[in-house]
Order: structure tokens, then sequence, then C-alpha cells
């Protein structure tokens, strides 16, 4: 839940599965086709939800892949928080998604036999800027992907001369504020609630941002059956347990997705010995965690 400022103009939407807002203090409309354009080429990179993607071709076969820009800055975060949680964060979990029902035609029916996630350096490695991948191997990038898109979208607006703006991609939200000489001494920022992940109309504490980037994830959010999720840990390729919803700000928003993931496996004071950003996780006896230098407050 987010409060934001008032602002001249906004442009709403529905991309990647997620509902899209973009608030900004100049006109969007010249810069409107770009976003979608962008929006899809990712989508048409990085979604293992359709065939014609890249991802798709990969699952499908071995191979030497040109991957675009993008993909060195979203895969050397992976790298490293795959090694910071001793492999728990992995794009290598599609399998092990699609094994459990999270699969291309949202079966939800769980299949039967074991879970098996590759180990990252037994499929896949770089080499003179290729991804090689040594047999057909599902990419997931959901843990970092939609993060990146968001600070995708930010760049471009920047790029065309929306300095100021709000991007949110259904809860991954990228601020950006402007230099300018006439800006208040003290920006007020936006209040964002830390939505309970048993009661959207309820709220665990409140944070305030000025800029950067916030993410949250939470467990009954893409959930089925019993006990089936969407956060795997993929050193056994089943669904976590003791979190169940976790909350990070970080300079960037795929930085804050990513660590929001890593949050179910490391505390925060454990991510923030290596990652700049401040965060909060619920753990499912109802006790929060949270950096000691949190700008907000808590309820539990």
């Amino acid at each position: 839940m987010v409060t934001v400022p008032s602002s001249p103009s906004h442009l709403a939407f529905d991309a990647i599965g997620t509902a899209w807002r973009i608030d900004a203090v100049v006109p969007l409309d010249e810069v409107a086709p770009e976003v979608h354009a962008l929006i899809d080429r990712y989508d048409r990179t990085w979604s293992r939800f359709r065939d014609d993607s890249l991802v798709a071709e990969i699952g499908r076969r071995r191979g030497r892949w040109r991957l675009p820009a993008e993909a060195g800055a979203l895969l050397g975060l992976y790298r490293r928080l795959h090694d910071l949680t001793d492999g728990a964060v992995s794009p290598l979990v599609g399998a092990a998604l699609e094994h459990h029902g999270y699969d291309a035609g949202y079966s939800l029916r769980p299949s039967d036999g074991p879970v098996v996630v590759p180990a990252w350096d037994s499929v896949m490695r770089p080499e003179r800027g290729l991804l090689v991948v040594d047999r057909p191997v599902v990419l997931d990038v959901g843990a970092l992907g939609k993060g990146q898109l968001v600070d995708l979208v930010s760049d471009l607006l920047v790029a065309r001369g929306v300095d100021e703006h709000v991007v949110d991609a259904g809860g991954d939200l990228r601020i950006r504020r402007a230099d300018r000489a006439d800006a208040a001494p003290e920006d007020p920022g936006m209040r964002v609630a830390l939505e309970h992940p048993d009661d959207p109309a309820q709220a665990i504490g409140v944070v305030t941002l000025t800029g950067g980037a916030i993410a949250a994830s939470a467990v009954n959010r893409r959930a089925w059956g019993a006990d089936r999720h969407h956060v795997l840990d993929a050193r056994t390729g089943e669904p976590t347990r003791d979190v169940v919803a976790t909350w990070a700000i970080a300079p960037t928003a795929m930085e804050a997705d990513g660590l929001a993931t890593a949050l179910f496996f490391l505390t925060p004071s454990a991510i923030q010995a290596h990652f700049p950003f401040r965060g909060v996780r619920l753990l499912a006896d109802g006790r929060a965690q949270a950096t000691p230098d949190l700008v907000g407050a808590l309820f539990t």
C-alpha cells in the first residue's frame, strides 16, 4: 500500500502479469509508447510464460546465447545473492516452480517425484559475452527481473527528460527526484505501508521514502494448494516455511527486489553487512525483524 503525492500526470496499465502506475510532474503521453515497447522487449527475452521468449528457447536446447545489455547486471546480482545465501537464491529454480505447478499454463498441479534444482556451475557459465548453457534449463528471473524492469523504465523516463517520477509495478517501487534549486528543503517523502500478508487492509508498519526503491515479497501472493507458493529454496526445490513476508529498501528496484527474496533466507542484519539497504521480514510466528536504521515504525 502506497500513499503517492498528487501528480499532474500519471500512466496506468497492466503488463507482465501485474498492475503498473507511473506518476510524474510532466505529461507522459509522448513517452508512453516507448515505455510499452521496452516492457514488451524485456518480456520477450526473460519470460518463461511465453513460447516465443529467449528463456523459452534456452529451455528447449543447449547452446551459446547472446543476451541483451541488461543481462550482465541481472545475472551478476543473481550470482552475488546465490553465493551470499549458499545457493538458496538462484535463477535455476524454473523447473522446480513448474514441478510444483507454477508453470506456463498456470496448471497449479504439482508433479510427482523429487524436485531437482541444478547447480549453477554445472549447467551455465559466461563466455566472451555469451551465456553458455550445457543442457536445456528453465530459467526464472522472477526474484530480480521485475525490479530491473522498473529501473529500466525509470532510466528511460530520465533519458526523455522526465526527471521526477514514481514507477510502481505491483509494489516494486522506484522514486526519482530531480535536484532543483527551488526544491523544498525538507522533502516529506512517500509513506509506504507494509501490508500484512494475511490481511491487505492492515499493515505491520509504515516506512517513509524520499528516493531509491522498495520491493516486497510474500508467500500469499502466488500460493495454491495447501502448502505451495512461489518462493522456493533452490537448495531443496521446496517452498520456504519460516518467513512469510519481506520488504527491502535499496538504491535500485533490482537490488530491492533481489534483497526482498534474500530476506527469506538471511536476517536483515546479515544482508546489511554486504549491501547498503534497509529491510524488514515477518516470521511465520508473527515476529518481525528489521535493520536498526529503518526509517519508519513497526506495529508488530
